[in-house]
């Protein structure tokens, strides 16, 4: 049966297909787009600007009281985007992956009420799959609803994450940690969209997720996913404050625990 899903979730279902039909046109012409670079390693296009345009357009036809957060036009709308309800948007995760027709990249699209989201849609638009979420109310791909693995121990578990490459201070700590959980685990994986690794760890194919210095529209819709999938979400201090600090550790409530713990041995340690 069909969720019957918030209207704020329709709404941002609409945005999220919109822009995936401008990034799907402008995916079959590669070697037009033109792209800059925000900074080291941190690339931008056409196409990130032309998707952000059509989801803030039709969100602010929708709620023209709601504040916007997106990637690349920053805050706007009610109150200069700090409202009590603001959407958290990044037009197209994997900038990078889609520049090289490596197809691994989404949309992500979270509305937050005072800082909390409240509800989340994840688009790819490769392979189709919709992600969706409310607090309280579960999460679903494609209208079916998710829940994260029943893995219970880190050394079965396959785990994502992602190199830091935007600034390479914790570059020494980040190597730690990935040394001592691509021991400790099953596997680890870096396919470089945090949004679609949030999602797959809600959808049960991940295991669990960390990294280091992402964006509140990197984790905002992920993590509500992987919360209403049953799943975990912390900042390395096992706290709730990863959309300020950037840091992200996820996972099913058995193998976060122990994720958990690894990554902060080595975040302690470090100099």
């Amino acid at each position: 049966m069909r969720p019957n899903f918030d209207p704020a979730v329709n709404i941002a279902v609409k945005a999220a297909r919109r822009a995936a039909s401008v990034i799907n046109q402008a995916a079959n012409q590669l070697e037009l787009l033109n792209i800059e670079a925000k900074a080291h390693n941190d690339f931008v296009t056409d196409v990130d600007r032309a998707a952000e345009t059509v989801i803030v357009d039709i969100l602010r036809e929708a709620f023209p009281e709601h504040g916007i957060l997106a990637e690349e036009s920053g805050r706007s709308g009610a109150e200069d985007g700090s409202g009590e309800y603001v959407w958290v948007i990044d037009p197209l995760d994997g900038t990078t992956n889609f520049i090289h027709g490596f197809p691994q990249y989404a949309v992500s699209i979270a509305l937050t009420r005072r800082g909390i989201p409240e509800h989340a849609v994840i688009f790819d638009p490769v392979s189709n799959e919709l992600f969706t979420a409310s607090r309280g109310r579960g999460a679903y791909m494609n209208d079916r609803r998710i829940r994260v693995s029943r893995r219970l121990r880190l050394a079965d578990a396959l785990l994502g994450t992602g190199f830091p490459f935007r600034q390479f201070a914790h570059i020494d700590v980040y190597l730690a940690m990935f040394r001592e959980l691509a021991q400790k685990s099953a596997g680890l994986r870096r396919a470089g969209a945090a949004a679609l690794d949030l999602a797959y760890v809600a959808s049960g194919r991940l295991d669990g997720f960390w990294e280091i210095g992402l964006s509140s529209w990197d984790m905002a819709a992920g993590a509500l996913l992987i919360q209403e999938a049953g799943g975990f979400v912390a900042d390395f201090d096992g706290e709730g404050e990863y959309l300020k600090s950037g840091n992200i550790v996820a996972g099913t409530p058995k193998v976060f625990t122990e994720l958990l713990l690894t990554v902060q041995s080595c975040w302690n340690a470090r100099a």
